[in-house]
């Protein structure tokens, strides 16, 4: 065991939560001093944070109110530095980069120190900065979980895939992860031209126009049988969609929270769904480890150069403001690809 070194903070600078609700009331989001962490114990490292990208998460839970201490920390994705171990780490030793998303239970990383598990870490890419990692886990977490967990694909799969909100943060890398290690053929959609040139720079072999009249048709025209397998971050009002373009005893796996979906319509065709949740194994302490092997094999997969960062906006410093912005950035919907808030450019 690495021995710590002294962690001599009894303050940290972080950006916390007061009031939630809309990004521009006073407290929704501002600068803070708050008490560090202290030293790690169990499973638990302390991180230096040094980057941290903003999800629909943050700007959901930001906007549902403040926490139970009116100053909750947000944010589900980070890089940074260890600084210190707990006595029954094995993963990790001060001095180690890092990447992680963390978990929603626990203080999150719009703060300078931060504790995490262990085992839902892995180490940052060598070929990747602070920045291009941080833009990663929780997406690459998801984007994982919905293909191989869930749809269970493999390396001899073949077939297609629809792939509905392609050029949002796990689209990106859900693309990247189909076409790497799988033998699907992707239908991607997007309807702006710098989306539709995101998507097909990814690997989509297909792009069809999700505001389109004529959805079904181009999917159809794509996939003549229907579509093996559906990933969905748009899945309202979609069910009559499913019904018409997967095909008998295909699947979806949807990460949206649409309350409305109208699964008995699936029936029909015994068509399967799934719901993947990235926060699961950390909330419900289940096979935490499956986590830090699947970034370890994407850090690998990164440095291996055959799939590459989702980063495409950089800003700078970690403060309110640039979180702000960041926020206000997701809220618009136009996000291609992922937003990153780090100490410096």
């Amino acid at each position: 065991m690495t021995t710590n070194p002294t962690i001599p903070s009894q303050t940290i600078s972080a950006v916390v939560s007061r009031t939630g609700g809309a990004i521009d009331l006073p407290g929704s989001l501002e600068d803070a001093t708050l008490p560090a962490p202290g030293a790690p114990t169990g499973h638990d490292i302390l991180v230096a944070v040094r980057a941290v990208s903003v999800n629909p998460v943050d700007v959901k839970v930001r906007a549902g109110g403040a926490g139970a201490d009116d100053a909750r920390v947000l944010g589900w994705d980070a890089a940074g530095t260890v600084l210190a171990v707990g006595e029954l780490v094995t993963l990790f030793r001060p001095g180690d980069e890092v990447y992680y998303a963390g978990s929603l239970d626990r203080p999150g990383s719009y703060a300078a120190q931060q504790l995490v598990d262990e085992r839902i870490v892995a180490h940052r890419p060598k070929s990747l900065s602070v920045a291009e990692a941080a833009a990663l886990p929780l997406t690459t977490i998801t984007a994982w979980e919905a293909l191989f967990d869930k749809l269970r694909l493999t390396e001899s799969s073949t077939g297609t895939i629809l792939v509905l909100g392609a050029p949002g943060g796990v689209g990106s890398i859900l693309i990247q992860l189909v076409k790497e290690l799988t033998g699907l053929r992707v239908i991607a959609t997007a309807s702006r031209p710098e989306s539709r040139a995101w998507v097909e720079e990814l690997g989509a072999d297909v792009v069809v126009d999700h505001r389109a009249a004529d959805l079904d048709r181009q999917i159809l025209e794509a996939a003549p049988g229907g579509v093996d397998f559906v990933f969905t971050a748009q899945s309202r009002g979609r069910t009559a969609l499913f019904t018409k373009v997967v095909r008998p005893f295909g699947q979806i796996v949807a990460i949206d929270d649409d309350r409305d979906v109208d699964l008995l319509a699936l029936k029909d065709r015994s068509i399967s769904w799934h719901w993947e949740l990235m926060f699961t194994r950390p909330r419900h302490g289940w096979d935490l480890l499956a986590q830090h092997d699947l970034l370890e094999r994407v850090t690998q997969l990164i440095d291996e150069g055959r799939i590459r960062t989702t980063l495409t906006q950089t800003l700078a410093p970690l403060n309110a403001e640039s979180l702000r912005q960041a926020h206000r950035l997701v809220e618009s919907g136009q996000v291609v690809g992922k937003i990153v808030v780090a100490e410096s450019r």
